[in-house]
C-alpha cells in the first residue's frame, strides 16, 4: 500500500510542478509584477520569479524521475528529494502570497503543502 501511495504522490507532484514551471512565463511575470506592486517585494519580482521557476521545474523533474525510479527500481530517494524541493517551492509561494496580502491565495496553498509533507513522510520511510 505504501508503495502505491509513493507512486501516486510522486506522479501528482511531477504533474503539478512541471505544468506550473513551463506554462506562460511572460504572462505570469507581468501579472506578478502587478500583483506585488504594492508589496516590499515589488522591485525583486523578476529575480524571485526566475528562482521560483527553477524550484518548480526542479521539483517536477525530480518527482518525475523519482516516479520512474520507484516504478522500476523501487528506490524512493529521488522522489523524496522531489517532494522536499516541492515543499520549499510551496513555502516560497506561500511567503509571496502573504507579502502581497493575498490571504485567500495563501490559504489555497495549505492543502498542497500538507500533501507535500505527507509525501516527504511516505518517501522518507
Amino acid at each position: 500500500m505504501q508503495y502505491l501511495l509513493q507512486l501516486l504522490v510522486s506522479a501528482f507532484l511531477a504533474i503539478l510542478f512541471l505544468q506550473s514551471g513551463v506554462e506562460d512565463r511572460q504572462g505570469n511575470l507581468e501579472w506578478l509584477k502587478g500583483h506585488f506592486a504594492k508589496s516590499p517585494l515589488a522591485g525583486t519580482v523578476p529575480l524571485l520569479f526566475v528562482a521560483l521557476i527553477i524550484l518548480e521545474v526542479s521539483a517536477g523533474v525530480l518527482s518525475g524521475i523519482g516516479f520512474f525510479a520507484l516504478l522500476f527500481a523501487h528506490n524512493s530517494t529521488i522522489a523524496f528529494y522531489g517532494a522536499l524541493v516541492s515543499a520549499i517551492a510551496i513555502l516560497c509561494l506561500f511567503f509571496g502570497q502573504r507579502m502581497a496580502k493575498e490571504y485567500a491565495g495563501a490559504a489555497i496553498l495549505a492543502p498542497y503543502f500538507l500533501l507535500t509533507l505527507v509525501a516527504i513522510y511516505l518517501l522518507g520511510t
